[in-house]
């Protein structure tokens, strides 16, 4: 089994970037956390970040005969980005939407995502222990 774990614009700055917001692991941590679950579930699993919403895009594109799910931090590009929610619908991968704070309690328009209605699940507010929670729950979805 293959997962792609993908994190979108600024989160190569956990760690560093409002850590009473996103705490104070930096996503290196949270990645050797993830790899350590994969390894025990025997599931390979490859990290991507990118600022850039092509990038995200031609990811998730050229994942399509490449791996069995996706977990996605979108970032910012939740609320906005119309074109990576057609990148998942036109590559049919299960993916599940995950995000470090509980977008429901902060801005306005944090709270639209144009990923959720077409995830399999979705996982916010739990800090980096969300990526945790999805990895563990994508394994056993696609068991």
């Amino acid at each position: 089994m293959k997962i792609l774990i993908i994190n979108g614009p600024n989160l190569n700055l956990l760690g560093k970037r409002e850590p009473v917001i996103y705490g104070s692991l930096s996503l290196s941590n949270i990645e050797n956390r993830l790899q350590l679950i994969a390894k025990e579930k025997n599931v390979a699993i490859k990290m991507f970040q990118s600022n850039s919403e092509s990038a995200i895009i031609e990811i998730i594109q050229k994942s399509m005969s490449d791996v069995d799910g996706i977990i996605i931090n979108a970032g910012a590009y939740t609320h906005t980005s119309i074109g990576i929610r057609d990148a998942f619908k036109a590559v049919n991968i299960p993916f599940v939407e995950v995000h470090i704070s509980n977008i429901f309690s902060r801005e306005e328009f944090r709270k639209k995502s144009y990923l959720s209605d077409i995830a399999i699940g979705v996982i916010t507010g739990l800090g980096s222990y969300g990526y945790e929670c999805s990895l563990n729950f994508l394994v056993d979805f696609l068991s």
